[in-house]
């Protein structure tokens, strides 16, 4: 069903002023799914132009694509992309900015400590000691990293279980705003054998006190660079200081489809957002801020490695971890962060004169205005 737009509008509508936890019946069920798959398809339209347009475009195995030096593309993407996935290992439950695009924006003072001499590996928690049971008695990670919320706010706890894993070969990395990076601080976790920093360089719109953060972990790690969701603040703000970003020396930028949460989609129900695979939903302009800036980078060919990170590299990720697990054939973690479809947050893509669908039909009998649809 190629739903108009006009007539995609009007149900959602629908559904939006439906009490809340009200069931679609079946045949509303396919209009909703159908309003989905016209703004997907749009979005994918316009994306595969973009790319189209991209020079040098390069992939890996296909689940992902990137612009630049293979050499430079970051360690720690491939451990999560065609290893054991994304090891994560949570310590810090706090941190000192408020990001309208985290993913516990509105309740980061209510996040629940891991415990003092902690950490939660696997959603389980550990001692460092218990570090070489777990790489004996468990299946080996390609790669760890650390994360949740900010590791600087506490980072003289970060070495001990770091030497753990650095003495067993497996490769780590660390994401951070960068507001308390110090050269102390960066290289007493390069001397513990961290291999890989990463900056949240939109948490503080490129603020002159982290490039200059960036260019001092150069020194000391073997791989360094931005990881930011992309957002048209983010893009502007590269572009003011593009030129001494790029001359820090940083061998990536990652950059991160933005998708939403039920915390954060506050800070942008009013714009266009669309559905991912029915999984990740994201404003629309992320991924084509992305491909913009890919173009840029391989047109003028800046001396780092651009990344892709948008939702079907997410998609890919969750499939090679559950391919690792022994998950079944088409196995994903990969899903929505809302229950059901939150039929308002797409009302401002229909609503966009601008916005077009691909294609559009009439709707069959049985799903028009006047005809009693369940």
């Amino acid at each position: 069903m190629k739903i108009s737009k006009r007539d995609a509008l009007m149900w959602y509508e629908f559904f939006a002023a439906m009490p809340p936890g009200e069931p679609l019946g079946p045949r509303q069920q396919v209009i909703a799914e159908a309003v989905l798959t016209q703004i997907e398809t749009a979005v994918d339209a316009e994306c595969d132009r973009l790319r189209a347009a991209i020079p040098g475009l390069k992939s890996m195995e296909g689940r992902t694509t990137y612009v630049g030096s293979g050499e430079r593309f970051p360690q720690g993407c491939v451990s999560c992309l065609t290893g054991t996935g994304l090891s994560a290992i949570r310590k810090t439950n706090s941190c000192n900015l408020n990001c309208p695009f985290c993913y516990d924006y509105g309740c980061l003072d209510s996040q629940v400590p891991i415990g003092e001499g902690y950490w939660e590996i696997g959603g389980s928690r550990y001692k460092a000691e218990d570090v070489h049971l777990l790489l004996t008695a468990s299946r080996r990670p390609t790669g760890v990293s650390y994360v949740y919320l900010e590791p600087f706010m506490e980072i003289e706890v970060y070495p001990e279980i770091i030497r753990e894993f650095a003495r067993a070969g497996v490769h780590q990395h660390m994401y951070t705003n960068g507001t308390l990076c110090t050269p102390e601080n960066l290289k007493l976790l390069a001397d513990a054998g961290l291999d890989e920093l990463r900056f949240n360089l939109g948490a503080t719109g490129a603020s002159d006190r982290v490039i200059e953060a960036m260019a001092e972990a150069k020194k000391h790690f073997a791989q360094v660079g931005v990881e930011t969701p992309m957002t048209p603040a983010f893009f502007e703000a590269f572009h003011r200081k593009k030129e001494a970003i790029l001359g820090t020396g940083i061998d990536f930028i990652n950059c991160a489809e933005l998708h939403l949460t039920v915390n954060n989609a506050v800070n942008y129900a009013e714009e266009n957002l669309y559905m991912s695979r029915r999984g990740y939903i994201s404003p629309v302009w992320s991924h084509q801020l992305t491909l913009r800036l890919m173009r840029e980078a391989a047109e003028e060919g800046w001396p780092v490695t651009v990344h892709d990170c948008c939702n079907r590299t997410k998609l890919a990720r969750e499939l090679n971890l559950r391919l690792h697990e022994g998950g079944w054939f088409g196995a994903s973690g990969y899903g929505s962060d809302f229950e059901g479809i939150p039929f308002s947050l797409f009302l401002p893509v229909l609503r966009d004169p601008d916005f077009r669908f691909v294609e559009e039909e009439e709707l069959p009998a049985g799903y028009r205005v006047g005809d009693v649809v369940w």
